[in-house]
């Protein structure tokens, strides 16, 4: 049976499987709308957790980097394996690579933050990003950015290679000014390249839940927490900052105890939320706060679907995680952003939320408990506003869909 000519070959790059909520959200709202365009289309992804990746989204999924070596502790022999071992295991990374893009149409860099240096040393994800583009290039691959965010970048080798990847990209989206801004301010030449919304706001109906109407009972607020990183921070003050933000948060949990709310607890981080979770906990159960009361929802979510549910339970939501913000958005929820980086502060500037907006750096309880009152007061009128913006950006994000899988670019040469 000879292979059909006319069935596109699709490769979607991110951290997937690995247990951000954010990423997972990003995958499960191209798929379908890839789908819709290109509907005979061969989909497989390149990704952090591919079983996992596979299982969920029933495509082929490989690892980004495949063979990984085990860490040693000596770091003699770290280098000496670096030096004989480790070259021949990256050749082999390459050589796969290009095997794997083999007559792939398109490598479709799926939004997400991959383009900042948060957390990502530069022979990490960017190096990966760079191994996998070339391998496009040659391949004769379409390499598309999609809805990108992009920056900050402290350290110059991970900016030097983000601007090589998005010089090489025959298609450049972004998912804010901020990131677009960046890419130009790094010397992308940004003229032809367009601002689009997240991906996740592209999210299908039917992963929706439906939002309950009020029935008498408590207030339920929902808390969005982050394990707090060094974004916004030196290394030396991270850990106190983190310390002051579940300091802040505890007290305005008590504070929405002792005013009748319910409290749930959110996160968008399986892996890496549980410490602020748990840090939380102890917090309040020192203040003699308890959890047996009811008064306090803690269920981690584990998936995206148990993340969406537990959203539209809330009637406020108060959150760090960038798309724990966003899909309350998403879903009409008044929302105030306790925000860690620049992509919160644009996502609030653009759904008209400015004035609900915190650094995580410095919290202002007061502030906050003033936020909360105002949204009470106006929740309809900016449910209203939100659910039209959100519409807008489903339409713009349909106008990409559509021009990258059924006008795609040419690759370069």
């Amino acid at each position: 049976m000879t292979a059909d000519p006319t069935r596109k070959t699709v490769a979607l790059f991110g951290m997937f499987g690995v247990g951000n909520l954010g990423n997972e959200c990003t995958l499960r709202a191209i798929i379908p709308n890839l789908r819709r365009f290109l509907p005979n289309a061969q989909v497989s992804c390149i990704c952090g957790g591919p079983d996992e990746t596979a299982l969920s989204c029933n495509v082929p999924a490989i690892d980004i980097r495949g063979m990984s070596l085990p860490p040693l502790d000596n770091r003699l022999l770290r280098l000496l394996r670096r030096l004989f071992i480790g070259t021949l295991v990256e050749l082999g990374r390459w050589v796969r690579a290009i095997k794997t893009l083999a007559g792939t149409d398109m490598l479709v860099m799926t939004g997400t933050g991959m383009l900042s240096d948060v957390g990502i040393p530069p022979f990490g994800l960017h190096y990966d990003i760079l191994r996998w583009s070339i391998a496009a290039k040659v391949c004769r691959c379409k390499l598309l950015f999609v809805s990108v965010g992009a920056g900050p970048i402290r350290r110059p080798l991970s900016k030097a290679f983000v601007k090589a990847v998005l010089s090489l990209a025959d298609y450049r989206s972004y998912r804010d000014i901020f990131s677009k801004n960046f890419a130009e301010g790094m010397g992308i030449t940004t003229k032809g390249d367009n601002v689009y919304p997240d991906l996740a706001f592209s999210l299908p109906d039917s992963m929706l839940p439906t939002v309950r109407a009020r029935d008498g009972r408590n207030t339920i607020i929902g808390i969005g927490l982050i394990t707090h990183d060094t974004s916004r921070s030196t290394q030396e003050t991270v850990e106190s900052i983190y310390h002051d933000y579940i300091a802040n948060m505890a007290t305005f949990v008590r504070w929405l105890i002792e005013h009748n709310y319910t409290v749930r607890f959110l996160i968008g981080d399986v892996v890496y939320d549980n410490r602020a979770r748990q840090d939380l906990r102890a917090l309040l159960e020192r203040s003699g706060l308890s959890y047996e009361s009811g008064q306090i929802i803690d269920e981690p979510a584990r998936s995206v679907d148990e993340l969406l549910l537990q959203l539209g339970e809330t009637d406020i939501v108060v959150a760090s995680r960038f798309h724990n913000v966003l899909l309350a958005l998403r879903l009409g929820k008044p929302v105030v952003a306790i925000s860690f980086h620049e992509k919160v502060d644009s996502l609030m500037s653009a759904m008209g939320m400015t004035q609900f907006c915190q650094d995580i750096e410095n919290v202002d309880v007061d502030k906050l408990i003033h936020q909360l009152a105002t949204l009470e007061e106006n929740a309809d009128s900016i449910k209203r506003d939100l659910d039209r913006q959100s519409e807008v950006y489903r339409r713009h994000l349909g106008e990409q869909y559509e021009h990258i899988f059924q006008s795609a670019p040419r690759p370069q040469a």
